[in-house]
């Protein structure tokens, strides 16, 4: 079975309007009806051409081919995905078109013509009209947070942009506010679930879920990977070659670390469990970085040459040179 083209079928673009599809429509039926046509293959191109309207001119059973066909291209194979049948679909909506529904497609059958539960989704209502439910999509979105947000937790106020097809067929925008709490111990990277909050459902299908990218807005003393979180902690000379005690910042709070004598720079201090919270919770790195004091006085500069008389010191020994 081959996947069907319905807007190439009828000439309209994919962002056609529900006018422009009824127009379309009735300018090809003129041209296209046995009764009146002179083309060789008018009885065909007639049925395709109600097959294909009797899908894009409802806006529900529009929406759901074109959830399907982003997936396809006109005379690929085609099955309908294997939960087609499974997920609760139901059609309902507007009446058939004059066209045969019998003689269209095995396409359009394995899609809208089996009753709920068998292949496809397309059952009879109560009253005789067809009825087609779908469950909406997830949506995705990314929410920024503050790095004290994860070691705290904390409700937030969102506001997001979401789509959704309006009565012509066509996407719309729409704003609207969300109230979301950040658990403690979320990461970056991590997804948060708003259970029904995702895109609405076709007819009365219930909505899908909203899933939150959480990102971290970067901060001016640490950062982050994974649960562990790192911070430059800069110290002077004389801290690094004969250790100290020192205060360092964590987001918890200020800490007193000590400095072993003999460190270099870019040795990491470990803080246990002092990361996001989590099980097991990360640490925080303190990462040595050696600050040097300006030499912009006179006195200044006569310690460096102090220094330099009374230290054998070559920092490029290593490199040989």
């Amino acid at each position: 079975m081959k996947f069907k083209d319905y807007y190439e079928i009828m000439g309209v673009n994919r962002d056609a309007s529900q006018d422009e599809i009824k127009r379309a429509y009735r300018r090809l039926a003129r041209k296209y009806h046995p009764d009146v046509s002179k083309e060789p293959d008018a009885e065909q191109k007639f049925k395709e051409l109600g097959e294909a309207y009797e899908v894009l001119k409802d806006p529900e059973k529009r929406a759901a081919y074109d959830q399907l066909g982003r997936n396809y291209q006109a005379g690929e194979d085609f099955r309908p995905p294997p939960d087609w049948g499974q997920q609760g679909f139901q059609f309902h909506g507007a009446e058939f078109t004059g066209a045969d529904a019998s003689g269209f497609s095995d396409f359009f059958e394995s899609l809208f013509g089996s009753g709920f539960g068998q292949p496809g989704g397309f059952a009879r209502g109560a009253r005789g009209g067809t009825q087609f439910r779908a469950r909406g999509e997830d949506a995705r979105a990314r929410i920024t947070i503050d790095l004290d947000d994860a070691y705290q937790g904390a409700n937030r106020t969102l506001t997001l942009t979401a789509t959704e097809i309006g009565e012509d067929g066509r996407p719309r925008h729409r704003e609207r506010t969300l109230n979301v709490h950040i658990p403690k111990g979320v990461r970056q990277g991590q997804h948060i679930r708003l259970a029904g909050q995702g895109n609405p459902g076709l007819g009365d299908g219930p909505p899908g879920d909203l899933f939150l990218e959480v990102a971290f807005r970067p901060h001016p003393l640490f950062r982050v990977e994974g649960r562990d979180v790192f911070l430059d902690l800069p110290v002077a000379p004389w801290e690094a070659a004969l250790g100290a005690k020192v205060a360092a910042p964590t987001p918890t709070g200020t800490v007193e670390l000590r400095i072993p004598a003999g460190s270099v720079g870019g040795h990491k201090l470990r803080l246990k469990q002092r990361g996001i919270p989590g099980n097991p919770p990360g640490d925080l790195f303190a990462v040595l970085q050696i600050a040097l004091p300006p030499a912009d006085t006179e006195a200044a500069q006569q310690a460096y040459r102090d220094m330099q008389q009374a230290l054998d010191f070559n920092p490029r020994a290593r490199l040989g040179v």
